[in-house]
């Protein structure tokens, strides 16, 4: 893979991700959260612009919680789509998203030509939120409004936006699963190791 701009949200991922690139691509953390992540991509992609050498995609890359049943911890998930999950409105009759309000929309579609270039793994929609599920109430509730929903992370829709029409893809490998806070049955050097496992077929691309 060529001309293409990797991001991550923290360094540790970043690091992750070159270990397995073998210095063929660069890899950049861009920070934590949709506007952070956003910012931080439409940065890069304006430098390089300036500098005559623009990006042809975006590959977000990062860790994540996955839905039970539907990806395992050290599992790798890949979006389909990226969907900003809390935009939107409250109401009576439940949550509005943004697309119902006729505000623009939510979901970010994932390219085909990215996707078709990336690993196998579990494909399916990637939520995008501001704040991590942390109760059996609100993982519930999602699950139900995305069934086909596979994790959940807190930059892909914002990195989607700063893409502004480039090539995207989402890559979330797992550390825990979503539902109630429970620090301590989270795996995070088994996503890391996840992360590199997909650098390794990036840098080889």
């Amino acid at each position: 893979m060529t001309g293409l701009l990797l991001v991550t949200a923290v360094e540790a991922e970043a690091e992750a991700v070159r270990a397995g690139l073998g210095g063929r691509l660069t890899v950049t953390a861009v920070g934590v959260g949709p506007a952070a992540a956003a910012a931080g991509t439409a940065r890069l992609l304006t430098q390089a612009e300036a500098g005559g050498r623009p990006y042809q995609g975006v590959i977000f890359l990062g860790i994540g919680g996955g839905f039970a049943g539907r990806v395992e911890i050290g599992g790798t998930a890949i979006a389909t789509r990226s969907v900003a999950a809390d935009l939107g409105a409250e109401s009576p009759d439940g949550f509005l998203p943004i697309d119902d309000l006729g505000f623009g929309t939510a979901v970010a579609e994932a390219d085909p030509g990215l996707l078709a270039a990336l690993p196998q793994a579990v494909a399916g929609t990637i939520l995008t939120v501001s704040t991590v599920t942390g109760t059996a109430a609100s993982t519930e509730a999602l699950a139900t409004r995305f069934p086909d929903a596979v994790a959940e992370g807190m930059e892909g829709y914002g990195v989607a936006c700063a893409a502004a029409g480039l090539p995207f893809a989402e890559v979330r490998t797992i550390s825990n699963v979503i539902g109630p806070r429970d620090r301590s049955s989270w795996r995070i050097p088994a996503a890391l190791s996840a992360l590199t496992d997909v650098g390794k077929t990036l840098g080889l691309a």
